[in-house]
């Protein structure tokens, strides 16, 4: 069977109840057909069927290919989404004519098999209802999914993503009611100097094992909320170019996604447990590669978007036009970053400082908002302890101090320097730490902006005595001893916290953008 029109039968079999026995019989078959593939949805089980096509990148043509390529999409995906993917079954025709699935006849076709989940709980249904939790969850899900990867051919994916840019212009320029040309040329342009100034920086990602056989397609639509929890699924298998890529590249995508669609908190949540759970140096450094990655990420489902008008009707055609510009103008801000900002809040504990600077790192330019550099967190990885592990005593005298602080400006150079934007969350008690983060600001020429918030005593006692799952030890002792400290000259701005968690996001907005 090497033909569409041949697999034409296999297709129809597979949309009727009967195909799967009794956990089938009498209810409905849903079928999803894609360019690619065409996906049976039984109550519990789903086959995925890659359909008889050929590709400039991908070649479904042979009965050989596609089961080659069904088991390259296990081997891809079991490791993402255990609970999904099931394995390889084969469509079979019995000696009297019947087909069956995973039957003893000959062979006519194979399948992907799945377990079948709620597809309304994919991320892209579901995207209004990302909170803080799910974001962080999605965070470390990326993270725990990148851990497990392989090293890839990282010259040929470098090679790869420099071509991207010339397909892109190439494509842009049959929409030019879309992409108006002089448009096109100048995004054309910026993305080859933003790629010759990151080339060198990719291959040392390379050299560091960093690019890697990733998901290649992680966007909300391809992770699915399952027992509460994000699951990847439906990696890319066709192309190991397209699979391949920077770690960040491939995060990126998600970002992208999180971005176009209005979810910035939710995007930065996840930039920053990411970074959190890696706690690789060299990705901060990355970080210098990041708006390159959205711009391309954006570019291709502008691309893709676009070519749908092919097959558009009318009434369709507005619409589709609409998305591509939309993806097309993420991609023309991406490729165009702001100057990175450098922001310190200070504050004795339980004055809200690590809440605020969570609250403002989504909005400070560039995309996707501020790395949160938080002492408290820097400490717990100086002496190997999980984020929300109480230390000892010990662990807060002063050396020890000294050297969480001097950790602190020297990540949040490591940002700068990339030309990302920093916030650093520390206590700031005393003049000389203030001025050894001044200092810091002053080797990376990005200007500091202090914040100090203040509050009364009786507030930041309630506020340490309501913590959950922190990564401050701070108790109500220690609270009511910093009471004591005398903070010498403030020269940052001082901020009101005893109001509500808006009223001091809202001040210090009006501080920042003075």
């Amino acid at each position: 069977m090497n033909d569409a029109a041949d697999q034409e039968e296999v297709l129809a079999f597979l949309g009727r109840p009967a195909a799967y026995g009794g956990a089938g019989t009498g209810e409905a078959v849903r079928r999803i057909d894609t360019h690619a593939a065409s996906v049976f949805l039984s109550r519990d089980r789903v086959l995925k069927v890659k359909r008889a096509v050929r590709f400039p990148f991908l070649d479904y043509s042979t009965l050989a290919k596609r089961k080659a390529a069904c088991e390259a999409e296990i081997a891809v995906n079991a490791p993402y989404a255990p609970e999904i993917y099931r394995g390889v079954v084969a469509i079979t025709r019995g000696s009297d004519g019947n087909l069956a699935i995973g039957g003893k006849g000959m062979p006519i076709e194979w399948a992907v098999e799945m377990h079948r989940f709620d597809e309304t709980r994919t991320l892209d249904h579901m995207a209004k209802d990302i909170d803080d939790a799910l974001a962080d969850a999605l965070g470390r899900a990326v993270a725990a999914a990148h851990a497990k990867t392989k090293a890839a051919n990282a010259e040929r994916w470098i090679e790869a993503l420099s071509s991207y840019i010339d397909e892109h212009f190439e494509a842009f320029k049959e929409h030019p009611e879309i992409f108006p040309p002089a448009e096109n040329e100048a995004f054309a342009k910026a993305g080859r100097t933003a790629y010759d100034r990151i080339v060198l920086l990719l291959r040392e990602r390379g050299r560091q094992g960093l690019i890697r056989h990733i998901h290649g397609d992680l966007h909300l639509g391809n992770i699915a909320l399952i027992d509460g929890r994000p699951v990847l699924f439906d990696a890319i298998e066709f192309s190991n170019i397209i699979a391949s890529g920077d770690v960040l590249y491939d995060l990126a995508f998600l970002l992208m996604d999180l971005l176009e669609r209005g979810l910035p908190k939710a995007a930065n949540i996840v930039l920053n447990r990411y970074l959190a759970e890696t706690r690789r140096a060299g990705d901060l450094d990355a970080l210098a590669a990041l708006p390159f990655f959205l711009a391309m990420r954006a570019a291709i489902r502008a691309k893709v978007t676009a070519a749908r008008m092919e097959r558009a009707t009318a009434s369709e055609r507005g619409e589709i036009a609409k998305s591509a510009r939309a993806y097309f103008e993420f991609a023309r801000r991406a490729i165009a970053p702001a100057p990175p900002k450098f922001i310190a809040v200070g504050g004795l504990s339980g004055s809200g400082k690590s809440r605020l600077a969570r609250d403002l790192a989504p909005d400070v330019a560039p995309m996707p908002g501020a790395v949160i550099v938080r002492s408290d967190v820097e400490r717990k990885a100086l002496f190997g302890a999980g984020e929300t592990e109480k230390l000892d005593a010990d662990a807060y005298g002063p050396a020890v101090t000294e050297r969480v602080y001097a950790a602190v400006a020297a990540k949040a150079i490591r940002i700068l320097a990339a030309g990302h934007s920093a916030i650093v969350d520390a206590v700031f008690a005393l003049p000389q730490e203030r001025v050894a983060i001044a200092e810091a600001a002053r080797t990376t020429n990005v200007p500091l902006q202090g914040l100090f918030l203040t509050v009364s005593l009786t507030t930041r006692i309630t506020r340490v005595g309501g913590r959950a799952n922190d990564a401050s030890d701070a108790d109500q002792s220690i609270a009511r001893s910093q009471e004591n400290y005398d903070l010498g000259r403030l020269e940052w701005a001082r901020i009101d916290a005893s109001g509500t968690v808006a009223d001091t996001l809202a001040r210090a907005k009006a501080v920042l953008s003075s």
